[in-house]
């Protein structure tokens, strides 16, 4: 079982890494791993899925004064 701080500290590399692609990437991740079987992985991608979002919707955009 993943805790929660890895839950977003996966959910900001996978942002550094794809930026505004991030959320399709852990969600084809997610549906990968429903598709071989892997319900536990699905979840936890769900879960990282669901922590992209949010930093998203909290990252400001633009640059700093």
């Amino acid at each position: 079982m993943i805790d929660d701080r890895e839950i977003w500290a996966c959910a900001n590399q996978l942002l550094k890494q794809h930026g505004r692609d991030a959320s399709a990437v852990a969600s084809r991740r997610a549906d990968e791993l429903l598709a071989i079987g892997e319900v536990e992985g699905h979840r936890t991608f769900m879960q990282i899925l669901d922590r992209i979002r949010q930093l998203e919707t909290t990252t400001p955009t633009g640059r700093a004064h």
